[in-house]
């Protein structure tokens, strides 16, 4: 597979399923009512409409991302992103790694954090706050029981509260599950790979 991509950046690439999603013209009606909650409030997308074939799955799974990604107080989107981002690296998931480093970078207005950790991984020189979350996000998914004590007092050191740990132990955990799934189901492609 020449056109499947290996490196991380920030230019998100296309998705190739191994499974045919479903049509949305062909989608029943308990497909397209699960349809309507969708990651992030955006497009459909093909990994989406792959995952539609389990309708009951997707119609807790949407929400639950959102809550996880998108709610209001406890921790930023950007540190959020920065979480989801530490978890797709560790787990190699091209894809998600794409879409968090430029949603991280546009909510940062700033592209100097995800250029650093693409350059250096977990060498890159950080803000002792984003250094303290992306330590935290790559031990837990890692293997939950690498995340150390020292991580947690690093991170309540960095001016985290309970609210924001939890939410940067969501984040990372989501993406240790949806990263693995979308590395079963499909494979991100260079844009236009067939």
């Amino acid at each position: 597979m020449s056109d499947v991509i290996r490196k991380f950046t920030r230019n998100v690439p296309d998705w190739r399923p191994r499974v045919e999603p479903i049509k949305l013209e062909d989608a029943t009606p308990e497909q397209l009512e699960a349809l309507q909650v969708t990651p992030s409030n955006t497009k459909i997308s093909a990994y989406v409409l792959t995952l539609a074939h389990d309708v009951e799955t997707l119609k807790v799974r949407s929400p639950l991302f959102n809550g996880i990604m998108y709610d209001k107080g406890g921790l930023s989107r950007e540190e959020r992103e920065l979480g989801a981002l530490a978890a797709s690296m560790v787990n190699h998931c091209i894809y998600c790694a794409a879409v968090h480093a430029s949603r991280h970078a546009q909510i940062a207005k700033d592209t100097s954090v995800t250029d650093e950790l693409f350059a250096k991984g977990t060498r890159a020189d950080l803000s002792p706050r984003n250094r303290a979350i992306f330590d935290f996000a790559h031990a837990l998914s890692q293997t939950p029981s690498e995340a150390s004590p020292e991580q947690m007092s690093a991170l309540r050191a960095a001016g985290l509260e309970d609210a924001e740990i939890l939410d940067l132990i969501l984040s990372a955990a989501l993406f240790g599950w949806a990263n693995r799934l979308m590395h079963v189901l499909g494979d991100p492609v260079r844009k236009g790979g067939a």
